[in-house]
């Protein structure tokens, strides 16, 4: 498996790594820090460069536990050192938007008990849906209200890990309605300084004023329980 350098550094652009695999235009590297597509969040564009030559990173995906990046031409083999670089101005939205994710979410479990049924953040807009048997959405703007005024404390964020024992002795931790596989006996753990903690894998911002202003868009009823919201961050934070 590739180590995982976004986990422990989610503003690290570059990396040398070592092929270890190929399949046509799927490679696999000893270490990475290209995010793949998952949990809600994009994977990561870029490039990987071998002697002058570059092979642009169309997709990253998850596959057996490993990382596979899929690049737009053969010619990557087994044994090479590469240079991946990784595409910044995306990566750095994504992480302002994940981050946004989690101050709103943790204000809906923290004010409304709510839970956290799915997310898809993307570019230009983040959805959020949410268990909660009160729909109203005026309620909802004013969370992103809540939300502004938590980004302008400018709160830092920590990252670290503890083993699965210690995390299921506070429940807090975990926002997601499905929870976690229980075959994961260490858990990364995004903490919001004074405000929230999350179990979590993604990649985000040092602290709460990277993210900028969060503008509400609309609020939708799924269902008897279910609801969704969607918002947006201003381009540049």
């Amino acid at each position: 498996m590739a180590k995982l350098l976004y986990m422990d550094d989610s503003y690290q652009r570059e990396f040398e790594g070592n092929v270890v695999k190929v399949d046509g235009k799927n490679v696999w590297l000893d270490k990475t820090a290209f995010y793949p597509n998952s949990g809600g969040q994009p994977n990561d564009e870029g490039t990987l460069e071998k002697d002058g030559e570059t092979f642009k990173v169309k997709d990253v995906k998850k596959q057996d536990g490993d990382v596979v990046h899929v690049v737009d031409k053969d010619g990557l083999k087994e044994g090479d050192t590469v240079w991946g670089k990784i595409d910044w101005e995306r990566r750095y939205k994504l992480m302002r938007m994940h981050t946004s994710a989690h101050v709103v979410s943790g204000l809906l479990n923290k004010e409304m008990g709510a839970m956290i049924t799915g997310n898809q953040l993307n570019l230009e807009k983040t959805r959020i849906d949410f268990s909660v048997e009160n729909y109203d959405p005026e309620t909802l703007k004013g969370f992103i209200v809540k939300a502004n005024e938590l980004i302008e404390k400018d709160l830092g964020i920590k990252i670290y890990s503890i083993s699965r024992e210690e995390a299921d002795k506070d429940p807090s931790l975990f926002k997601l309605a499905k929870g976690f596989p229980p075959e994961m006996k260490v858990l990364r753990i995004v903490e919001i300084e004074g405000f929230d903690k999350q179990a979590d894998g993604g990649t985000h911002v040092k602290s709460l004023k990277e993210i900028g202003k969060i503008e509400f868009l609309k609020a939708e009823n799924k269902g008897k329980t279910n609801r969704r919201m969607y918002y947006k961050i201003e381009t540049e934070a």
